[in-house]
């Protein structure tokens, strides 16, 4: 028995042309949205499987909506993005927690690092198409804090240094005086939400001479 994807009878489908001649497009729209090439592949995948699991006229109803009804659409998402985040975190608040979460790592301190992470906060890694060096996407403060002890385990001689990541406080670990990770955070109140772990070597490139 041979099954099909896509639309019955092998007959051509533009939407399907158009999803393939803009796929590279949206893998990279995707991915300055989550930070990460596999979830931006993943959520692009998603995003074709879902369109595929609609009816005819769910289809059409997305396709003839005009650039106007678009920009109309993505203005009132940004607008309920906007009133549901938390208030910013002020810089220098943002500094002192990032500059706490270093000594506690380099403490080996677990319990200060649990404190400091919201227990809800994750750590996504941006490998670059590198082997995993993070068994991520890691979610919970003692997870996380755990990791970052290994991390440190099995890297001796790793010196984590304050420096600005993405125009925020973030951390740089080198080793030898050569940068291999770079960590942003996402701070909200006194907790730290969010973590991002940089590895792709592309990416290192500006904070190379540390």
């Amino acid at each position: 028995m041979t099954t099909r994807s896509g639309p019955a009878g092998g007959q051509h489908d533009p939407g399907l042309a158009a999803i393939i001649s803009e796929r590279r497009q949206l893998i990279n729209l995707a991915y300055r949205l989550l930070g990460s090439l596999t979830e931006a592949e993943d959520a692009v995948q998603e995003a074709c499987a879902r369109w595929y699991a609609m009816t005819g006229q769910q289809q059409q109803a997305i396709d003839g909506r005009t650039p106007a009804a678009c920009r109309k659409l993505a203005s009132t998402a940004r607008r309920r993005v906007r009133a549901a985040q938390s208030p910013a975190t002020p810089t220098a608040r943002q500094a002192s927690m990032v500059k706490a979460f270093k000594q506690a790592w380099e403490a080996a301190d677990i319990a200060a690092l649990i404190s400091l992470l919201d227990p809800r906060a994750t750590v996504t890694g941006d490998l670059g198409g590198l082997p995993a060096a993070l068994p991520g996407p890691l979610q919970g403060a003692e997870q996380i804090a755990r990791t970052c002890l290994a991390v440190a385990s099995q890297a001796p001689g790793l010196t984590l240094l304050e420096r600005t990541v993405n125009g925020q406080p973030g951390l740089i670990a080198q080793q030898n005086r050569i940068t291999v990770m770079v960590y942003a955070f996402e701070i909200t109140g006194d907790q730290i939400t969010r973590i991002w772990a940089i590895l792709n070597p592309d990416k290192l490139r500006p904070w190379a001479g540390g």
